[in-house]
């Protein structure tokens, strides 16, 4: 292990200890995503991952997953358009890729490339919602 990585593994350590000595556990996350309309993006994203809308107040609407074990992705009302690439996007992972690119396209996401990409054993595809924000169907490093 080269020193450099050693420094990032012994602050890790030390981050973790320092997390831990105070009490604080492991920390849950929420995933917010702004859009224009909040509703139209939950219908897509309440087929696209099985979860369920537990409530809407003015700019917002909450979906969570009926098991736990999705963290809960809260859609935001923004007034400012989309203009770029999103710097932090889902990976919905399937053994089935292709199959599972159908399924969402028939519910409204869209292809952004043609052909899927490969990389170190993983194999995916870039995608879209209904209001353009990124997200990848990849098969999570399994054959297929």
């Amino acid at each position: 292990m080269g020193s450099a990585a050693r420094v990032v593994q012994i602050q890790a350590s030390r981050t973790r200890h320092v997390w831990h000595a105070a009490g604080v556990g492991e920390a849950k996350i929420g995933l917010v995503l702004d859009c224009a309309d909040p509703e139209a993006v939950a219908a897509f994203w309440e087929q696209a991952l099985g979860v369920k809308r537990l409530g809407a107040a003015g700019n917002y609407v909450l979906l969570a997953s009926p098991s736990g074990a999705l963290p809960n992705l809260l859609l935001q009302r923004v007034s400012e358009a989309k203009v770029a690439k999103n710097r932090m996007h889902l990976d919905v992972e399937t053994p089935d890729v292709d199959a599972e690119v159908e399924r969402l396209e028939g519910i409204g996401a869209q292809r952004l490339e043609e052909q899927a990409r490969t990389e170190h054993g993983r194999r995916w595809v870039i995608m879209a919602d209904p209001e353009g924000n990124e997200f990848c169907v990849c098969d999570g490093g399994s054959a297929g």
